[in-house]
């Protein structure tokens, strides 16, 4: 089976509306300082970028989660694979996704910080895909809002591949 991209979102696009994400997240918090969070590995590139843009303190971090699997349905937990190695309690932590899909991982994941005390957190992502929504997840900046296709680029992978792409592309597969 062979693969082909093509192009969803350009470079110039995703750059563009990053610019615009950044902006609304200086004036929100005000030069308050903030955690950025990404979960690993697909946020790294849209993290990255956007931490650039910020004019406030920024500390950031990574956690790498995943949720438990037996065949095709979720035991309805999360695997944490890596920790914060910092406490959030008391701090604004905004995570930092690049696709919302289903939303099961993330609804766990927050509950779970939560526990931890944090003076508030709020989620940014690039790509949202609300058709696919299982579980109620509240994405305060949204990047792009896409249709269901499966997507790769600037950090979205299809078996490890394509994360480098500058561009958001939709993959489609065809017989050879």
């Amino acid at each position: 089976m062979a693969e082909s991209v093509s192009v969803l979102i350009s470079e110039e696009n995703v750059q563009k509306r990053i610019d615009e994400v950044a902006a609304q997240i200086n004036k929100d918090y005000n030069g308050e300082s903030i955690i950025l969070l990404g979960i690993l590995k697909g946020s790294v590139f849209f993290m990255t970028d956007l931490a650039k843009r910020l004019t406030m303190p920024v500390q950031m971090c990574f956690m790498d989660v995943s949720s438990y699997y037996d065949g095709t349905e979720s035991a309805g937990d999360v695997k944490i694979n890596l920790d914060l190695d910092i406490s959030i309690k008391n701090k604004h932590v905004l995570i930092v996704e690049d696709i919302i899909d289903t939303g099961r991982t993330l609804y766990m994941l927050m509950d779970r910080l939560e526990n931890r005390k944090p003076s508030s957190i709020k989620l940014a992502a690039l790509l949202n895909k609300p058709v696919r929504r299982d579980f109620e997840i509240n994405v305060d900046y949204v990047g792009f809002e896409i249709p269901n296709k499966f997507v790769v680029g600037y950090g979205l992978d299809y078996a490890q591949r394509y994360r480098n792409l500058p561009f958001i592309g939709s993959l489609k597969f065809s017989e050879d």
